[in-house]
């Protein structure tokens, strides 16, 4: 778990003294990297009673055709760019704005897969 309070420091480097503790509505979750692989998720609850569903691994994208307007499913086969960070090519990461070569074409990734649990895309070129 990561808390996401203040921190403990000021900007110059002093001590900070808190007036409490570390409350749970301040606690987040480690992200999830999707990978490209069969498709795993879970379900996770979130603050007011809400769910998310977490993608860890996923090989279909929803990709859809600007031109015509027609969406369909398409089996990923690999990334091939991805601008959050040039690392998570060779990993098959897939994240928002990655591009990904898909039996349709090549697609950018339009949904935050790990948080939505679905991974859409719209054709490029």
């Amino acid at each position: 778990m990561k808390w996401q309070g203040k921190s403990k420091r000021k900007m110059t480097g002093g001590r900070l003294t808190l007036s409490r503790g570390k409350m749970r509505y301040e606690l987040g979750r480690e992200s999830t990297e999707p990978r490209l692989g069969e498709v795993r998720q879970i379900e996770v609850r979130i603050r007011g009673g809400e769910k998310k569903v977490r993608l860890f691994q996923c090989d279909v994208a929803n990709v859809t055709n600007p031109k015509t307007g027609k969406t369909k499913a398409a089996k990923i086969e690999t990334v091939e760019l991805n601008p959050a960070n040039q690392h998570y090519v060779r990993r098959n990461i897939l994240t928002r704005g990655a591009i990904v070569k898909t039996k349709l074409g090549r697609a950018r990734i339009t949904s935050r897969p790990g948080q939505d649990g679905v991974v859409n895309a719209v054709l490029v070129e």
